[in-house]
């Protein structure tokens, strides 16, 4: 158990999520906002849930919920956040020129030792990176939201990165709980939203099409492809559906290349079929007023579904 220092910029849900999975490692964490009422929300946020993870019996490490929450302190002073951090996450919006310019007043800060990771969840680590005097120092981590309830963290480098920062980010992520993957070169959105765009184009064209509504698309995920991928992932689960890949491949190559071949083109999303979209998830999501509620209602499940991996992991 660590008692170092890492600085978390930006106080947000993902920010907040970051600072609970280092606190519970022994970590001490500055989280940085220029928003004084911002980190005051954060810590309380980050109390009640600390409270419902031990109450779950999912509070990760060793140190009780006041131990974990005697670690964090908060600042608007992005100095007392960096200075003596060997490690750095940036949470902040997804702006490109916002992120460039949050690093370049943290590069002016840094050691040539201190790890720069940011939690992009598509822009590229080279493209934020670019022009820092430590740019070999530079990674992406980006967190399946919510982190702490979904551990798969994609790990980022940009063509410059110094491998033993690849490594250390691994390190610590592991240490902390997470699943870190390594993405092995640049792409636009990397790999988890590639796959999640993919299915919701498709979705979104099913939609318009008149194929299907709102509501019933997201039980198909939901009630079938969701509850298998909570497990295993789709080439596992072709895997077991036929005799292995190559029994798979004979069975449905050519089904699923004609099936593919008629999706259509991607389309921004916007117009009739959003203001369907939108009408219809109301009717279960509840009005966007009241989102916390569902938020809840979505991170209770997430919480009995985490358990329940865990402790069929052990038991096995």
């Amino acid at each position: 158990m660590s008692s170092q220092k890492i600085g978390v910029i930006g106080s947000g849900l993902i920010g907040r999520s970051f600072t609970m999975l280092f606190v519970s490692a022994g970590y001490k964490v500055v989280v940085f906002d220029i928003e004084q009422s911002q980190l005051e929300a954060a810590k309380k946020d980050i109390w009640k849930q600390l409270v419902a993870l031990e109450s779950q019996g999912l509070l990760r490490g060793k140190l009780t919920k006041e131990q974990q929450f005697e670690n964090i302190t908060t600042t608007s002073d992005l100095k007392e956040c960096i200075l003596g951090s060997f490690f750095i996450q940036e949470c902040v919006p997804e702006i490109l020129e916002l992120k460039r310019k949050v690093w370049r007043e943290v590069d002016s800060l840094i050691d040539a030792q201190t790890i720069m990771s940011s939690s992009t969840s598509a822009l590229l680590p080279s493209a934020i990176s670019e022009g820092l005097k430590h740019k070999n120092r530079f990674i992406v981590s980006h967190p399946t939201n919510p982190p702490f309830y979904a551990p798969a963290t994609e790990v980022v480098p940009a063509s410059w990165t110094d491998p033993d920062v690849t490594e250390r980010t691994f390190a610590l992520l592991k240490e902390v709980g997470q699943v870190p993957v390594l993405i092995k070169k640049e792409v636009d959105g990397f790999v988890l939203n590639r796959i999640q765009y993919a299915i919701m184009g498709e979705c979104y064209r099913l939609i318009r099409d008149g194929v299907v509504s709102p509501q019933d698309c997201d039980l198909i995920m939901s009630q079938g492809l969701g509850v298998r991928y909570a497990f295993m992932g789709p080439f596992e689960t072709a895997y077991l559906n036929a005799e292995g890949m190559y029994s798979y491949r004979d069975r449905y190559a050519d089904m699923i290349l004609g099936i593919q071949q008629s999706f259509g083109p991607p389309e921004r999303m916007d117009g009739p079929t959003l203001d369907l979209i939108q009408e219809d998830i109301a009717k279960v999501a509840g009005p966007v007023e009241d989102i916390g509620t569902r938020r809840q209602w979505r991170d209770k499940r997430l919480i009995a579904l985490a358990k329940l991996k865990r402790d069929m992991d052990k038991s096995e």
